[in-house]
Formats: structure tokens, sequence, C-alpha cells
């Protein structure tokens, strides 16, 4: 049994999902947004968010952990800060000892929905019935939900190559 923890970073809105698999059936655990969009300064919403996520890694007790890979927008300024919530959900998860892998969006896209520009709108709907959801989750959580299923899906052996040293490959 794999246990995954998927993260979609964001400095105010941080969404997470966590995805079983058995054999080769999936299955829906649980998922959320952490909503630090009010509680003040950067530095202070980077605290809430490892609150947070160490509360969830503590409850759920996730296996390995799957995370969206920094993308570069037109606004330098909104990276650099995705890339903080980013560094605080990989100290996380490396404190609790889990393995993390990265996708790119296009990729996670691409294994839900079958295409890498497919709206944030049919990669939720994808995730309510793959992992047959009552409802379609918060836009952040069923981001979070692909990144895990993308993982989970047999994506984790490219993206472990990519993160070997280069002499190893």
């Amino acid at each position: 049994m794999t246990v995954v923890l998927g993260l979609d970073p964001g400095t105010r809105h941080f969404g997470w999902g966590i995805v079983r698999r058995v054999g080769t059936r999936l299955s829906h655990v649980a998922h959320g947004v952490l909503d630090v969009e009010r509680r003040g300064d950067l530095g202070e919403r980077l605290v809430a968010i490892e609150a947070g996520l160490a509360e969830v890694v503590r409850e759920h007790a996730p296996t390995e952990a799957s995370i969206e890979s920094l993308f570069f927008a037109k606004d330098a300024q909104a990276a650099a800060k995705l890339g903080h919530a980013r560094g605080v959900a990989l100290l996380v998860c490396a404190r609790a000892g889990l393995a993390s892998f990265e996708y790119a969006p296009a990729r996670v896209k691409r294994t839900i929905a079958g295409a890498g520009r497919a709206d944030k709108a049919q990669v939720a709907q994808m995730i309510r019935v793959v992992l047959g959801l009552g409802e379609i989750p918060r836009s952040d959580a069923a981001d979070a939900l692909a990144i895990a299923v993308t993982h989970l899906q047999g994506s984790r052996l490219a993206a472990a190559a990519l993160k070997r040293p280069a002499a190893a490959r």
C-alpha cells in the first residue's frame, strides 16, 4: 500500500490531497486547502503553512509526497513567493522522512485530463470521476489530488530518473 501526499503550493491558498493505492486501485483519503491569506506578512503565512502541513502529515501518515514543480510565470516576484511555499513543503516532507517527487503542471494535466493545456475545471472534474468523489473539490485541493494521482499512475519512475545525479544516469 502506498499513501501519497499531493501538494499544490501557494502562499495564500495551499492545496493538499491524500490518495492511497492498494494494488492498482486508487482511493481518496482526504483533501483540503490551507487558507493563509489573512495571516499577515509572508513569513507569518509560511509559518502557518508549515504548521498546517505538519498536522496533515501527522494525521494521515503518507508514505511519499508529490509536489508541483516550479514554473516560471511572467511575475518574478510571484514565482519567488511560490518558491518559498514549495521550500516549506519540501522541508515538512524531509522532516517526516518522506521521499518527494516533482511533476510539471503540464504533465499532471496530461495524465489526468489527457491534454497538457487542460484548464483547472477539467482537471477538477476528472479528479472527481477518477476518485469517485461526490462533489468537485476546491481548485487547489483538486490540483493537489491530481499531483498525487499522477505520481501513483506510474510517472514516479521518470521523476526519480530526473532526480538522480547526472553521473548516475
